[in-house]
């Protein structure tokens, strides 16, 4: 009953909250977006949701328009299609603020893993990771999130996964971040 109802009804009343209070600085970050290069402001992009089912996770455009078919899926702090106030929303995050919506319609929730890139045939780790609604903040967010090197965010999203697997089984983990993590996603 817990996470069925109480989780998403704590998750949709802090981000109405979130959303209120933060509107003010969702206008100015949308105003230095359009002077800063042409595009859209937000940003959508598909994204395995709960069981797989796809979402579209909204963003606020850090790249040139178009970007997506300039290059890579992958970027990283040096991709030249970042563009300047970019960089300084993906450093802060602020970037992320927008998916604020996607938890007020249900699609995310504050605290889960982070939402893969859409797969027409996902992979079985990514099936066991979907049995929960995808977050806002998760594991691997606050365990260095950008700063970490591709080895590093697999190990990380396994060590989700492993830590997923076990929670559902009854095993409580001990270990700081984790524990935190854990009793607020369940």
């Amino acid at each position: 009953m817990y996470k069925k109802y109480i989780k998403n009804l704590i998750d949709k009343i802090i981000a109405v909250l979130g959303l209120i209070i933060l509107t003010p600085l969702f206008i100015v970050i949308s105003i230095f977006i359009k002077l800063d290069s042409k595009g859209p402001i937000i940003f959508k992009h598909k994204r395995l949701g709960k069981n797989c089912e796809p979402i579209y996770v909204w963003k606020f455009r850090t790249m040139i328009d178009n970007a997506i078919n300039l290059g890579p899926e992958w970027t990283d702090k040096y991709d030249k299609r970042i563009t300047k106030l970019g960089k300084v929303l993906r450093s802060t995050s602020l970037d992320e603020l927008p998916k604020i919506i996607n938890i007020i319609k249900g699609d995310m929730s504050l605290i889960g893993p982070r939402p893969d890139a859409y797969s027409n045939s996902p992979t079985e780790i990514q099936k066991m990771r979907t049995k929960i609604l995808p977050g806002l903040t998760g594991l691997a967010q606050v365990n260095g999130r950008s700063s970490l090197t591709r080895q590093e965010k697999d190990h990380d999203m396994n060590a989700e996964s492993q830590s997923f697997k076990k929670s559902l089984f009854g095993t409580q983990r001990k270990r700081g971040k984790e524990k935190i993590f854990f009793f607020l996603l369940f």
